[in-house]
């Protein structure tokens, strides 16, 4: 593990015992999984890794951990139409997805520098913005080349 790694994951284990959560070996397994992926995993795709090392690990505990990570600011939560959600613990901080409309892999995009576009919506619009999301679609190259 690395340096950064190995922070993220303290931080998310500091921030789960200060709400008083256990951290049991399957939850300690959960929060290591999001900070070792680049993958913007569902909870089913988390369930079903973390029940091969942890038979009776319960998808409740999966959508609560999860719920709790993203209460805390620790997880961004990717949300689809179709009821599909996907979790990025990774970079828990407002940033641009790639979405694949065909295999519907998320990526990150990189950063590209931009006016910043909360501050002058809250001002034309008066609302007081708590969050925001930009994601890009169309087709990624893995799939554009098996087409």
């Amino acid at each position: 593990m690395d340096t950064e790694t190995d922070n993220r994951l303290e931080t998310l284990i500091a921030k789960l015992r200060e709400r008083d959560c256990r951290i049991t070996p399957q939850r300690l397994a959960l929060l290591e999984m999001l900070v070792h992926t680049d993958e913007h995993l569902s909870a089913a795709q988390i369930y079903e890794r973390l029940v091969k090392r942890f038979p009776t690990t319960s998808l409740a505990t999966v959508y609560k951990t999860l719920s709790l990570l993203k209460d805390l600011g620790e997880v961004t939560e990717i949300s689809f139409s179709d009821g599909d959600t996907h979790y990025d613990a990774s970079n828990p901080t407002p940033h641009t997805h790639l979405i694949c409309t065909h295999c519907h892999r998320i990526t990150d995009a990189p950063y590209i520098a931009a006016p910043d576009l909360t501050e002058e919506l809250a001002a034309l619009t008066g609302y007081k913005i708590t969050g925001r999301r930009f994601d890009f679609y169309g087709i990624c190259p893995d799939c554009q080349a098996n087409m």
